[in-house]
């Protein structure tokens, strides 16, 4: 098992940038992969971008470009850097990591784009 704790969320405007941590109870050097994922109001959960353990990459089209999602097995850390934030990229961002079949999801953090 993993326990995720996110940080980093908050208010930005328009074209801002924000950087969200997810920290991990444990060592994420042999987590099969990890995520960050996004929830609207009144809309499904969606995948923003994956970091497999060998740092393979995966982003939505809506965010590709903007967003960075590295991992540092170190500091059992995974992190997601966005720029040029958009209204439509406010959410509640989970951390995910996936391992041996199995789903962990920190509590969330509020990310809010808006003037």
């Amino acid at each position: 098992q993993v326990q995720l704790l996110e940080s980093g969320g908050g208010l930005v405007q328009p074209a801002g940038s924000l950087s969200l941590s997810c920290a991990a109870s444990r060592s994420i050097y042999s987590i099969d992969a990890m995520g960050w994922y996004r929830q609207a109001p009144g809309k499904q959960r969606e995948l923003v971008a994956t970091i497999a353990s060998r740092s393979i990459t995966n982003y939505a089209v809506s965010v590709k470009g903007r967003f960075t999602i590295t991992r540092d097995n170190a500091k059992n850390t995974l992190y997601l850097q966005m720029n040029s934030l958009k209204p439509e990229d406010t959410a509640v961002y989970y951390c995910n990591a996936f391992n041996w079949g199995a789903n962990y999801w920190g509590q969330g953090t509020q990310v809010t784009v808006s003037m």
